[in-house]
């Protein structure tokens, strides 16, 4: 099981993913990523479906035409933990 990350460790990680912020409520973190068009978006899901399910990691998302709006939090170990950070580099490095 993945370990929860400790305050330093969480601003540590947070300074390398800066489109990425804090949910207010919770121990979780998030981004709206916008695509030229719903075919784009869905792309960009499908490739991050690819890598969460390797990763047996998967993120909280929904989608409305060209935007995708992603919530990444590790429940079993009750917040935010580095399998949320390397997801978010990984979408962030295929979102261009």
């Amino acid at each position: 099981m993945a370990l929860r990350l400790t305050g330093e460790e969480r601003t540590a990680a947070l300074a390398g993913i800066p489109d990425w912020s804090m949910v207010g409520d919770r121990d979780a973190i998030t981004r709206t990523f916008r695509f030229p068009d719903f075919n784009a978006a869905f792309g960009f899901m499908t490739r991050v479906a690819i890598k969460a399910d390797r990763m047996d990691h998967h993120p909280e998302w929904s989608n409305v035409y060209n935007t995708v709006s992603v919530v990444m939090t590790t429940h079993d170990a009750g917040g935010l933990t580095d399998l949320d950070i390397s997801l978010a580099k990984f979408m962030d490095g295929i979102a261009g």
